[in-house]
């Protein structure tokens, strides 16, 4: 018996166990196989592993979307996870191949899955509060939250949080050392049935900016002279 002979059910039984480039690969076999992959039942659920993972054409993005999740654990994190001033010029020219990369992504998600429940993203350094903002915006289904060493979220994000996530469950900072503790109880006291969670985060000491750092060298020549 071929493939093709099985029936729709049968079919998408079976894509539901491949991953996104073995269904993409079996889906340029025939025709049928085609609509299958192209079912939205299938793609109610998007992990990726990796940036350039969002830039390949073995998914599909649409009002099925109800989970994503991004999680990018390499070494390159922790240069895309240093403050802007902290980088020197090779950092800086490795980050820009792929700055906007999540960030765009994200904001196709705004634009496509009006019923994301979940979204979960670790690693994400260049993802920005506005991206966030819209993202809240746009899915007002939002449950779950979970951001993990994300070094350009800060406040401004908690704040949209309280102004838009009317749906959210769960909210998770973790490692994410530009947020505060000023934030943090804003969202307790303003969405208290939010499950929120802040591991290394707050307390954290955020890298000093330029201005202070230079400040912090000034004085500490000061004291040496004295």
């Amino acid at each position: 018996m071929h493939i093709t002979q099985l029936n729709r059910e049968c079919l998408l039984h079976l894509f539901s166990f491949l991953d996104k480039n073995s269904r993409k690969n079996l889906a340029k076999t025939c025709h049928k196989l085609l609509e299958v992959f192209q079912d939205p039942i299938l793609w109610s659920l998007l992990n990726f592993h990796s940036p350039v993972e969002l830039k390949k054409d073995n998914f599909l993005l649409g009002p099925a979307l109800k989970h994503l999740s991004i999680c990018w654990y390499s070494e390159r994190v922790k240069v895309c996870n240093t403050e802007d001033w902290m980088k020197n010029s090779f950092q800086k020219d490795f980050c820009k191949t792929h700055e906007n990369t999540v960030s765009d992504f994200l904001l196709d998600v705004c634009n496509r899955c009006p019923n994301l429940l979940s979204l979960t993203l670790s690693g994400c350094g260049h993802v920005t509060d506005n991206c966030i903002l819209q993202l809240l915006k746009n899915c007002p289904n939002l449950k779950s939250l979970k951001l993990e060493n994300c070094v350009r979220i800060t406040d401004h994000t908690l704040k949209a949080v309280t102004l838009h996530g009317a749906s959210l469950r769960t909210l998770h900072v973790d490692f994410c050392r530009n947020v505060t503790q000023a934030g943090l109880e804003s969202v307790r006291e303003k969405c208290p049935s939010v499950m929120l969670r802040a591991e290394k985060s707050a307390n954290m000491i955020p890298d000093s900016k330029p201005e202070k750092k230079l400040m912090l060298e000034k004085a500490s020549r000061k004291l040496v002279q004295l």
